[in-house]
Formats: C-alpha cells, structure tokens, sequence
C-alpha cells in the first residue's frame, strides 16, 4: 500500500514538473514571437532608419517657427513633431504593401519584411490603420481647422504610394502628400493658413521632388524592368539640369519667404551654406553613380537642418 501511494506520490510529482516545464517553454515561444513580431513591424515602418523622419520633419518645423515668430506653443510642436514621425511611419507601411509585388524584384528594397514575407499583407493594413488612428488622436488635441486638414493629410499618404502606376510624378506626389505638414503646422499655431505658407509649402514639394529623385536615381535600371515610373526615367538624360533649376527655384522661394517675413543675416546666412550642399549634391550626382546619389539623398537632411538653424538663429536673436 505505502509502495503504490509512494508511486502515485512520484506521478503527480512528475506531471506537475512536466507541467511546469511546458508552460516554460510556451513562456519562451510566446515572449520570442512577440519580440519577433515587434521588431518585424519596426522594420516595416522603418524606425531603424530615421532619414526619412528627418527629412520630413525639417519642413514642419520651418513653418512652425515662421507661424509662432520663434515661439511656438509646446502642445502644437509635440503634436506636430509625434505627427510627422507616426506618418512617415504609416506613409513606409502603406508603400510596402502597395509595392509587395514589385519590392521582391529591386536590389534595395528585397531585404524588407513583406518582400520577404515576414509580414503578411493583412498585418501591414493593421498597422497601418493604428499608426493613422494614433495620429488622428494626437490632432484631436488642436483646433477645428487643423483636425479638418488632417482628413486630407490622411488622404495624401493612403494614396501616394499608387500614383507610380499611373505617373512619372510620384516624386512631386511625396511633396504633395508629406508637405502638407507645412500648412498643418501654421493652423496649428495660428488657426490660418496665410501666404507665406503656400510659400513654403511650395518650396518644400519641390525640395522633395529633388530629393526623391536622387533616391529614384538609385533604382533606376531595376524600375525600368519592372514598369515602375519616376521623375528619375521622366527627366533622362536631363535630369541633373532639371534638379539644377529647380533647387535655384527652392532657394528663390526660400528667399522670398525671408523677405516676407523680414528676416535677416542669420536666415540669409543658412541659405548661403544650403545654396552651397545644393551644389554639392550636383557634384555626387554628376556621374549618376548609385552610391553618390544616394549619399546626395542622405545630403539633404543636411539642407533641411541648416535652413532651420537660420530660422532658429534669426527668431532668438530678435527676442
């Protein structure tokens, strides 16, 4: 008797360790997927590669400090700031399950998570609608008029991974569609859009046409293959010319602006030192080398940063 309740003592004892080490091990399964998972969507929103957050941002900030005379109101640049980040981020998971046919297929783009299928196209819709909705939480802290551009704001970035099917403008489209920061950005801080805002915003979908198409420049042999259109096939053999011009026009623009708002030497001063990275940049991209012209992409966060410097430096200096 005491042999077979030592034995069924034993039994319970065992099943419970076996037990234990199964929940472990469903522990460890479970904490390793959802890391895997996290750092899938990371990926996908291309938080390991806050470039394009930068380049995004410089523009908003532009404005907000042009709308606020150098002091904007705390509230208005969390927002902005959170905005431009969870946008850019909602902006890169659209684009990728928009081009999950084609990202396979080109050099640079078939190392990210969907073209490897490491996100399923449903997954990416998911994260996507959260990233938005977050946002539209955040904009729910302004006014009426800002809440109301942001439909539009939302609109712009749903659709302008889609406009390479149709255009050689998805470039211009970009400017369009992440430019529109600008004009949120002077809501923001003074419930108006005035002049000077389409000003600026102006500026910026063109500083983003030029920008974007040095990063066109790099997968240009790959979407001739594969149909995709760009303003790095539209302009040819004329494309160093064209981006030439046009910056003359971004500078012109960014002139006005310092007119308008009679800023002075320390706003023209950043202007002469952007002038000189747009000439710079021309020099990388002379050759049409991939690797120069991207570096000429990585160039402009550099151009964004010293405009703003200017406008920071002119703005204190007043005070």
């Amino acid at each position: 008797m005491t042999c077979k309740r030592a034995v069924s003592v034993g039994c319970v004892v065992r099943f419970e360790q076996l037990q234990t080490v199964h929940s472990e091990k469903v522990k460890i399964v479970t904490i390793d997927m959802i890391e895997d998972r996290a750092r899938q969507y990371w990926l996908l929103a291309r938080f390991d590669r806050p470039i394009g957050i930068l380049i995004l941002l410089w523009p908003a900030l532009w404005a907000l400090w042009v709308a606020s005379n150098g002091k904007p109101d705390l509230l208005v640049l969390t927002v902005i700031c959170l905005g431009v980040v969870l946008m850019r981020a909602a902006g890169c998971v659209i684009n990728d399950y928009a081009d999950r046919e084609f990202d396979p297929h080109v050099e640079r783009t078939k190392q990210r998570p969907m073209a490897l299928g490491n996100v399923t196209p449903k997954e990416a819709l998911i994260i996507f609608v959260v990233l938005c909705l977050i946002s539209f939480g955040l904009v729910l802290l302004l006014n009426l008029y800002t809440i109301l551009l942001s439909f539009i704001a939302a609109f712009l970035a749903a659709s302008y991974p889609f406009m390479k099917r149709y255009t050689h403008l998805p470039q211009a489209y970009l400017g369009i569609a992440f430019g529109w920061a600008v004009p949120m950005a002077f809501s923001a801080q003074t419930n108006s859009i005035p002049f000077v805002a389409w000003v600026m915003y102006l500026a910026t979908i063109l500083w983003a046409l030029v920008y974007d198409t040095m990063y066109a420049m790099v997968d240009k042999d790959d979407d001739l293959k594969i149909g995709v259109k760009s303003t790095a096939i539209l302009f040819g053999n004329y494309d160093r010319h064209i981006m030439a011009i046009l910056q003359v026009i971004i500078l012109g623009l960014l002139v006005t602006i310092g007119q308008m708002q009679d800023l002075g030497r320390f706003y023209y001063s950043g202007l002469l030192v952007g002038a000189s990275l747009f000439i710079y940049q021309q020099w990388l991209i002379f050759n049409r080398e991939k690797s120069q012209c991207f570096k000429a992409f990585l160039n402009n966060n550099w151009f964004g940063l010293t405009i703003f410097v200017g406008f920071f430096l002119d703005y204190y200096c007043r005070a």
